[in-house]
C-alpha cells in the first residue's frame, strides 16, 4: 500500500517547481494521487477493510483541499497538474 522511496523520488522530480522543491502543492497532490491509486487497488481486493477506507477518504479530502488552493492561487499550474495526473474528466 505504501509507495516506495524510488517512486516518491521520481514523483518529486517530475512535479517539482525548482531544484530544491519537495513540498509544493503539485508534489503533494502527485504523491497523494499515487497513494490513493494504490489503496484503491487494495480495497478492491479487501472489501471489508473499513479502517483503510477511512484513511482513503482522508487522503482524498486532503488532495481536494490542495487542488482547490492551487486552482485559487495558480490556475495555469492547476490545469497542467490535472492534465498530467488525469484527475478531472
Amino acid at each position: 500500500m505504501a509507495i516506495t522511496a524510488e517512486k516518491k523520488t521520481q514523483l518529486i522530480g517530475e512535479f517539482r517547481r525548482n531544484e530544491k522543491d519537495s513540498g509544493s502543492p503539485e508534489v503533494q497532490v502527485s504523491i497523494l494521487t499515487e497513494r490513493i491509486n494504490n489503496l484503491t487497488g487494495h480495497l478492491k481486493a479487501h472489501k471489508h477493510d473499513h479502517h483503510s477506507r477511512r484513511g482513503l477518504l482522508q487522503m482524498v479530502s486532503t488532495r481536494n483541499r490542495l487542488l482547490r488552493y492551487l486552482a485559487r492561487t495558480n490556475r495555469a499550474a492547476y490545469q497542467t497538474l490535472i492534465g498530467k495526473l488525469g484527475l478531472r474528466k
